[in-house]
């Protein structure tokens, strides 16, 4: 097995920036967070502490605002024309919107896996995983070791590691998902953040996936997006649940706090009447 994770202070902070340890996980607090795209309010005040080494389950119906949260924590929510939000981010006590930290470093902090699989087809598996790093410009001391860890973290190895020259395009689905997160781990995110990561997969391959969640949430703090009620169960140790109260009204956090008690003891019934399907 590879070692840990490892990932150097934050730059660009200033004295006072917090310097965290090797391979320690990351936390990520969102604080009255709103978004709009054009005059449209889709959020309105999410505070949300996501906390370092657990996952956080993002729930709720569809075009509740969800994954514009999730894209707001990473800075990819400003890239939408129009896009606009307010309140603040913080990565361990540095503000991701602020002038400490540029955006293509939070980008870097915090990685990123989408709905559907999307490696670079014209590279091969190993070239995919070291992408993100040539793309930052960061070198690796030796990219063949580098290559074999973050297969390995993601649970792809035993399968890709006598195929490592072939298109990243050539493997299925599943395995395609597991080369993502190998990518996005290549370049030492501290947090990881999860849109329905398994939605466009079989249930062999979701289950696999979901091992690979929860092997790394020991090192990194990682945020997911799911409508599977029972995934955000069995991967998740906090849930948020994002509800909106009437059409063209912004989307709330109704409910947060540990999983466990989301599910088995709402304190909002709106929270019981959907975790238990009796709407959304």
């Amino acid at each position: 097995m590879a070692g840990p994770l490892s990932s150097g202070p934050l730059t660009g902070a200033g004295p006072a920036a917090p310097v965290v340890a090797p391979g320690a996980p990351s936390r990520l607090l969102a604080q009255n967070v709103s978004a709009w795209f054009g005059s449209n309010k889709v959020l309105e005040r999410i505070s949300l502490d996501m906390e370092p080494g657990k996952v956080t389950a993002l729930i709720g119906p569809s075009g509740c605002g969800k994954s514009t949260f999730l894209r707001i924590l990473n800075r990819m929510h400003e890239l939408v024309p129009g896009a606009a939000m307010s309140g603040s981010v913080a990565l361990d006590g540095v503000d991701v919107y602020g002038p400490g930290l540029p955006v293509t470093e939070t980008r870097l902090h915090i990685g990123m896996v989408f709905q559907k699989p999307n490696p670079f087809p014209s590279m091969t598996i190993a070239q995919n995983v070291l992408s993100g790093l040539r793309l930052s410009g960061k070198k690796a001391r030796n990219t063949d070791v580098l290559v074999q860890e973050c297969l390995e973290r993601a649970g792809l190895w035993r399968e890709t590691r006598n195929r490592l020259n072939e298109p990243g395009a050539a493997i299925s689905g599943g395995q395609q998902q597991r080369l993502c997160i190998a990518r996005a781990l290549a370049v030492r995110p501290r947090v990881l953040l999860m849109d329905e990561p398994c939605s466009a997969l079989d249930p062999i391959s979701t289950g696999v996936i979901e091992e690979t969640i929860r092997a790394l949430c020991h090192e990194l703090t990682i945020v997911i997006v799911t409508h599977n009620m029972q995934e955000a169960q069995r991967v998740s140790d906090n849930c948020a649940l994002f509800l909106v109260d009437g059409e063209g009204l912004p989307a709330r956090i109704v409910e947060a706090g540990p999983t466990e008690q989301v599910f088995g003891d709402p304190r909002d019934p709106r929270t019981a009447d959907y975790v238990h399907g009796r709407f959304g």
